[in-house]
């Protein structure tokens, strides 16, 4: 019975040890993940619900940022006639805040569709908006639809964010700058090595997003379509291309 005792009176340690040390694996080998979970365990200063800004800033530069912020949502909102999603934001300032979150040399990017992490050259509206579209899209398909096409998913994020390095102005008629191509990549995977390799790959999706758009009526052809997908309906023809060979 003693030995028992000693036992149990050890376990909670040993648990409590267990639980630190995954904790701090998953710190090491996902750093954005536990980034965003904790954004002031990682030097982060709240500046309202929902934004993070890395710790330091003046208060003008705290404002300025809230403002990009505020400006890239009414762009997701405008397009989408409102928003469902409202991810937290961490915006950092200087590389070394970035690489400490666990960012790369992306300039922003969605974490698990709840979260973006904004890297110094990505605190503006068309890469905030850019991300934003991503979790807005993937808010109102849930979590039980099947994905849209990755090149879709991507050329409307610029669509949404009005990239001018990729599209054309809205007077342009055709916003095309480079010529959609061949049919795109589907996965993820496939969207990463393709963009990896050609250097116009959001330029040839956003392309095919704007036509596909105009032919089929605008932002209420997406939200149609997500809706659709979200109630376990088929992709249309439109979007069911098959992937394209990827770039080596």
């Amino acid at each position: 019975m003693s030995r028992r005792r000693r036992v149990w009176r050890w376990l909670p340690v040993v648990v409590t040890g267990l639980v630190a040390a995954a904790v701090a694996g998953i710190a090491l080998a996902f750093p954005s993940l536990a980034a965003t979970t904790c954004p002031t365990c990682y030097g982060m200063r709240q500046v309202r619900t929902g934004l993070y800004v890395e710790s330091g800033l003046t208060a003008d530069r705290e404002r300025q940022v809230a403002q990009v912020i505020d400006a890239a949502g009414r762009r997701v909102a405008d397009f989408y006639g409102g928003r469902r999603s409202s991810p937290d934001i961490l915006a950092c300032l200087t590389a070394s805040c970035y690489r400490r979150i666990g960012g790369g040399g992306e300039r922003g990017i969605a974490v698990l569709n709840r979260a973006i992490m904004l890297s110094p050259g990505g605190v503006n509206p068309v890469i905030a908006s850019h991300e934003m579209s991503h979790v807005e899209v993937h808010t109102r398909l849930g979590s039980g639809a099947a994905p849209l096409p990755q090149w879709f998913d991507e050329g409307l994020a610029v669509v949404v964010s009005d990239d001018p390095r990729y599209l054309k102005p809205e007077t342009a008629g055709d916003r095309c700058r480079v010529p959609e191509g061949e049919a795109p990549p589907r996965t993820l995977d496939e969207w990463l090595r393709t963009a990896k390799a050609d250097p116009d790959a959001y330029a040839k999706a956003a392309c095919r997003v704007s036509r596909w758009l105009r032919v089929n009526g605008g932002p209420g052809a997406v939200l149609e379509l997500v809706e659709h997908v979200a109630g376990g309906g088929e992709l249309p023809a439109s979007l069911r291309a098959a992937s394209r060979e990827t770039p080596s």
